[in-house]
């Protein structure tokens, strides 16, 4: 079969539109002998059936492997040059207490970015010294209560702040731990890794203010210097940006080591996924080797001890580790003037010769249940996902679709262009995988659509980590709304968004 015109160069027409494949789905999921697609041993239609959907499905044993695996390379890689690693799950990419739980249980530590993160970390158990407290804009109260709780390290994001955390360690009688967090002038994407206009953002100091900036740091009792900080991107595929980026940041680790002891480095983030297909993301075990051989000859070349590494990895954890399932409620064939966006077809019609007939080709769009409002990175960054049927399976041949939301935007798009086969219908199941970093953290109430929830599965059977929001919690936020009789009478006229059976999970 020839590939749709409309489809992307990168997007090959696949020889089973069934297919699940295994760079872009959790390690624990498959299709059964029925042709379902199951995650963690529990199948897509019974998750529907007991939880609702939109609904995130992470396999907890995947994450966890993750976890695990990418500690134990990386303390492999820089044990054979001489030195430990600390590495931090960053919950930004998505943070409750049960994915606390399970980077704790797999010798990670945590990475929060507010009050509300470090809350959820405390809630889960974790020990305040094995959290890193980032922000770039942390306020009075988060900085006290950080220091108060006694948290590993507070990353020093600009100048002002080194004076609040040193007064907050003061009235505390501590000494606190802080990273500065600088930028190196490396900044890096898949294809373009390096480039000298990127300290022009909002987070971090200019690495050639890091010298004097240490030395305030310094010259506070109340203060202890862990080492630089960087973060030089995200989705990063390539080891190329580290190593730049570090063999700068030791330059000046070196130079430092005059005024006093740095016991560590601290790299980042930022290591890539497949969401699609096309994406070939460097392998951890591969990464880990690389940056570490970069750092062993960057310090010999210096003649300086190497340092003990940090690194904050998140996507990489949580990101393959979910698929988000959908309802589908209409499927429209829409025909394309191929060689046009859809909003040009009347001009392109208007230009056409008048003895040419423009050719045109369908794009089937299938819209679902949930939307922007659980996965806004596609709105957000034109980020491309991939797409499957997951109640069945079909021998029908493959149609080119784009997974539309319910939203009330034209750019409400869950999958941009992949391939089902030609006969999805109305009450089909799909599912998009590689949705565990930052659909659910920056998932919204747009349109009054309640946020999803989210299980976890793990050996055949399913158990709630985030509760789903219901109408009556959305009313509930709402004053001006009067409650009794009026909310018996709101969610009698309007159901609750996920299935009421969800509670018994919890």
């Amino acid at each position: 079969m020839s590939a749709n015109p409309l489809a992307p160069s990168w997007l090959a027409v696949p020889d089973d539109a069934n297919d699940i494949a295994r760079a872009v789905w959790s390690q624990n999921s498959g299709r059964n002998g029925g042709g379902e697609l199951c995650i963690g041993g529990v199948t897509a239609s019974s998750l529907a059936e007991q939880f609702g959907t939109p609904l995130y499905v992470v396999d907890e044993a995947d994450a966890r492997s993750r976890a695990r695996g990418l500690r134990e390379a990386f303390e492999r890689e820089f044990a054979r040059i001489g030195t430990g690693v600390t590495v931090y799950y960053a919950g930004k990419a998505f943070l409750c207490s049960a994915v606390g739980e399970w980077m704790i249980a797999e010798g990670l530590s945590i990475d929060v970015c507010s009050a509300g993160e470090f809350a959820v970390a405390l809630a889960a158990g974790v020990d305040p010294a094995h959290v890193g407290y980032h922000g770039n804009n942390k306020s009075l109260p988060e900085i006290d209560s950080a220091v108060e709780h006694g948290v590993g390290a507070i990353v020093i994001d600009s100048e002002i702040e080194i004076e609040r955390v040193a007064a907050a360690a003061a009235a505390h009688g501590r000494t606190q731990a802080v990273r500065l967090r600088v930028n190196s002038g490396v900044h890096a994407h898949t294809h373009d890794f390096l480039a000298t206009a990127h300290e022009d953002q909002k987070f971090g100091v200019s690495l050639g203010d890091a010298p004097r900036l240490v030395a305030t740091i310094r010259s506070h009792p109340e203060l202890r210097f862990l080492g630089l900080h960087c973060h030089i991107g995200s989705q990063i595929f390539g080891s190329g940006g580290f190593s730049e980026s570090a063999a700068r940041l030791l330059a000046v680790h070196a130079e430092l080591l005059a005024g006093g002891e740095i016991p560590e480095l601290n790299l980042g983030g930022g290591f890539g996924i497949a969401y699609t297909t096309a994406d070939d993301p460097t392998p951890v075990a591969e990464l880990a080797a690389q940056i570490a051989d970069i750092v062993g000859a960057e310090c010999e070349r210096l003649q300086i001890e190497v340092p003990h590494l940090a690194f904050e990895p998140g996507r990489v954890i949580i990101g393959p580790s979910t698929a988000t399932l959908y309802t589908v409620g209409t499927v429209k064939p829409v025909v394309v003037t191929v060689g046009t966006e859809i909003d040009d077809v009347e001009g392109a019609l208007d230009t056409a010769p008048d003895d040419a007939s423009p050719a045109t080709a369908i794009r089937t769009y299938v819209s679902v249940d949930g939307g922007m409002s659980d996965n806004a990175r596609p709105a957000l960054y034109g980020a491309d996902y991939s797409v499957r049927l997951a109640n069945r399976r079909s021998d029908a041949d493959p149609a080119l679709v784009r997974v539309a939301g319910k939203h009330c935007e034209s750019g409400d798009i869950v999958v941009y262009s992949d391939y089902l086969p030609g006969d999805v219908t109305p009450g089909d199941l799909l599912a998009v995988p590689a949705t565990g970093a930052y659909c659910w953290s920056l998932s919204s109430n747009y349109n009054f659509l309640g946020r999803p929830p989210v299980v976890a599965v793990v050996d055949g059977s399913a158990r709630l980590i985030m509760r789903g929001e219901t109408v009556d919690d959305l009313l509930a936020r709402d004053p001006g709304i009067a409650r009794g009789t009026r909310k018996a009478q709101t969610v009698a006229e309007h159901p609750p968004v996920f299935s009421p059976t969800s509670e018994k999970a919890s």
